[in-house]
């Protein structure tokens, strides 16, 4: 039986305890949070720019890599401690700091106590970044937990198409401040639905014990399991890739393409292609199988980045070529997210927590630092971009080489 059809132990213990279409919805507006504290601020970075008197254009980017690097880095603790205590608690605290973070960044009169604002803001939607994949290994394996992150992907994809538009709109009628009282409404609703609605999904008598040594073992089997650790590299270069795109999006459509306020409108027709590309994998995964559909993404993806920097070299900077080669990676991202991501962690049913908090530390930080080393070369032209896109899918195709001993398009026991 192909390895990603294999059923452990772990991923049938619990139950939802909701609706299916609900407890899908739910997992997606939680991981929606994160994409939502990023994009809602791309239109506003050239306001607080000007507010808070940042000289250098490339240094507004600092606003977006704050919260990256607290969401990145607390995930390695939110795992372990729910391994051991439970997924609801630790989902339920995160979503407060999540809350009390943006009264603090709504209240902010200086770039230093935004940052800090940004970064705890960022500590705190970790929690709901790590709960909300454990919650789903808890109850799936395999395909299966392949297609119910599909779903998960296709409606949290809503909220980059959306976002930089409700940012747009809430810059027309007021200042940037409010935009983080639209993110304290999120992260309250989130809480008061959570804690309604959501059961415990880690039963007693499958919790981890609570020391250092069981902590340090799971972390060790994360990081030592070919399989799982050569994905999550291979994710963490594609999240570097999406982060560029991410961090220098608003430069590169309103400073060179000269879009002004209709940039919310093309990056969200990018955002669009990632969402239908999620669709089409949820309803093809379980027939076509994981590795068939990302590992053909990755190369396209990979095709399309080294044709990106090329036009960029050649001096080609057009609107509709640069929009149709980025709504084409995001599309191969599509593919690619839910599919790493499962098969990263269909090894590690047992530690889920702790396995979907040192994917999340890998990915989300190294990804940050990829994206922000790229964004800070950032010159006028598209090259920095083209040239992310290119040398990150250059590395993921090499990652998943390594993760499936030398082969690709099927696992290594099939070959």
């Amino acid at each position: 039986m192909p390895a990603e059809n294999s059923k452990t132990t772990y991923g049938t213990h619990a139950s939802p305890g909701i609706p299916f279409a609900e407890f899908v919805i739910m997992i997606a507006a939680l991981m929606a949070l994160n994409a939502l504290a990023l994009d809602v601020m791309l239109p506003a970075l050239p306001d607080i720019g000007a507010a808070l008197n940042i000289e250098n254009e490339n240094d507004r980017q600092q606003v977006l890599v704050a919260y990256l690097i607290g969401f990145g880095a607390a995930q390695l603790f939110y795992g372990p401690i729910s391994d051991c205590i439970g997924r609801r608690g630790i989902l339920l605290g995160g979503l407060a700091v999540y809350s009390l973070a943006s009264i603090g960044a709504l209240m902010s009169d200086t770039l230093e106590h935004l940052l800090l604002a940004r970064f705890i803001q960022g500590v705190g939607c970790a929690g709901t970044r790590v709960i909300a994949v454990s919650v789903v290994r808890d109850c799936f394996s395999g395909r299966q937990m392949g297609k119910v992150m599909s779903l998960v992907m296709m409606i949290f994809m809503a909220v980059p198409i959306i976002a930089p538009s409700v940012g747009q709109a809430i810059l027309l009628m007021s200042n940037w401040h409010w935009i983080f009282s639209m993110l304290l409404v999120a992260g309250t609703v989130m809480l008061v639905w959570c804690w309604i609605r959501l059961p415990e999904t880690l039963p007693r008598e499958y919790r981890q014990r609570f020391d250092i040594q069981t902590i340090l073992r799971a972390y060790a089997k994360t990081v030592t399991t070919r399989i799982s650790f050569g994905y999550t590299l291979a994710i963490t270069f594609v999240f570097g890739g999406l982060f560029s795109f991410i961090t220098m999006s608003q430069q590169i459509f309103v400073d060179i393409f000269g879009l002004g306020v209709w940039f919310p409108l093309v990056f969200a027709g990018t955002a669009i292609a990632m969402s239908i590309a999620s669709y089409t994998n949820s309803r093809l995964v379980e027939a076509v199988g994981m590795r068939r559909l990302s590992h053909i993404a990755c190369l396209v993806f990979t095709a399309c980045g080294i044709t990106l920097y090329a036009l960029a070299v050649a001096g080609i900077e057009n609107l509709i070529l640069f929009t149709l080669l980025s709504g084409s990676l995001m599309a191969c991202f599509g593919f690619i997210g839910a599919n790493f991501n499962s098969m990263a962690m269909e090894p590690l049913g047992d530690i889920a927590g702790t396995a979907s908090s040192v994917i999340g530390f890998v990915t989300t930080l190294g990804g940050a630092l990829l994206g922000y080393a790229m964004g800070q070369i950032f010159d006028g032209t598209t090259q920095p971009i083209g040239l992310a896109f290119s040398l990150y899918g250059l590395a993921a195709l090499a990652c998943i080489l390594y993760a499936e001993g030398g082969t690709m398009f099927r696992t290594r026991h099939e070959a």
